[in-house]
């Protein structure tokens, strides 16, 4: 296979996995889903870039925190809430204190437990708060504090899919990624999306990609948490670690702001 359609398959793959845009899908096989989760964070950038549009744009026209609420919502509508679906998922199985195939059946359950509406609740006032406070600042800062916050996200995808991670389960989105991003896409992706974070803190331009890395990190300990109960990853932790990550970069980024 040509190599401009190997790389086309993991551009649209990266894109009907983690937006709504209704593309026509390639070849899916693990080569695809390895150059579909070394290229999620642009995936997130250009969502980032969406995303801080519409923050700038409703703020000119709303108090900052319905522009932030508007915000929140447009992202969770255009990647079909699915983030956010993990994310409850996840919580409520480690919440558990249930391991292996126990707590992935808690995860495969349609309803949400406690753990996971609580952790709904606080990532978006989370969110929501701090997008709020992005959107006082200059534009160039708000629009990249959105951009680098969408991008780490994504980049904590492809830290969980990198090699010698495997899967919980034998099907579904874990097992195709699972254990298919090398070291050198991931520290391309962690430069690339630092460099992006440093307007988004006017006069400190360490504060942003100190928020990347250190979000990244809190990634990395909470993943192999969720490995040792889980035994490997799976689309629902995956959607968790974009949630968490987004986070955590927009609390750094507005801390001491």
């Amino acid at each position: 296979m040509p190599t401009e359609s190997r790389l086309a398959d993991g551009v649209r793959l990266a894109v009907t996995t983690f937006t709504t845009l209704p593309l026509r899908t390639g070849r899916i096989d693990r080569a695809a889903a390895g150059r579909a989760m070394a290229l999620a964070p642009a995936v997130g950038a250009l969502l980032g870039a969406l995303l801080g549009g519409v923050l700038l744009l409703t703020a000119a026209l709303a108090p900052p925190l319905v522009a932030a609420g508007v915000t929140v919502g447009l992202g969770a509508l255009l990647t079909r809430g699915l983030h956010l679906d993990g994310l409850a998922d996840t919580v409520d199985a480690l919440g558990s204190y249930r391991r292996g195939a126990a707590a992935l059946e808690i995860m495969k359950k349609p309803d949400v437990g406690p753990f996971g509406v609580v952790a709904l609740v606080v990532v978006l006032l989370l969110q929501t708060a701090a997008l709020a406070e992005l959107a006082g600042r200059s534009w160039p800062a708000a629009l990249a504090g959105v951009v680098a916050a969408a991008a780490a996200g994504r980049l904590g995808v492809a830290v969980a899919c990198r090699r010698g991670v495997p899967a919980a389960r034998p099907e579904g989105l874990g097992a195709l990624v699972a254990g298919t991003v090398g070291p050198v896409a991931l520290v391309v992706g962690t430069v690339a999306v630092a460099l992006l974070a440093v307007p988004a803190a006017p006069g400190r331009p360490w504060q942003g990609p100190l928020a990347v890395v250190a979000a990244l990190a809190v990634a990395v300990g909470l993943l192999g948490h969720a490995v040792r109960r889980l035994g490997g990853v799976t689309g629902d932790v995956l959607g968790a670690t974009v949630e968490i990550v987004t986070t955590l970069v927009y609390l750094g980024l507005v801390l001491s702001g």
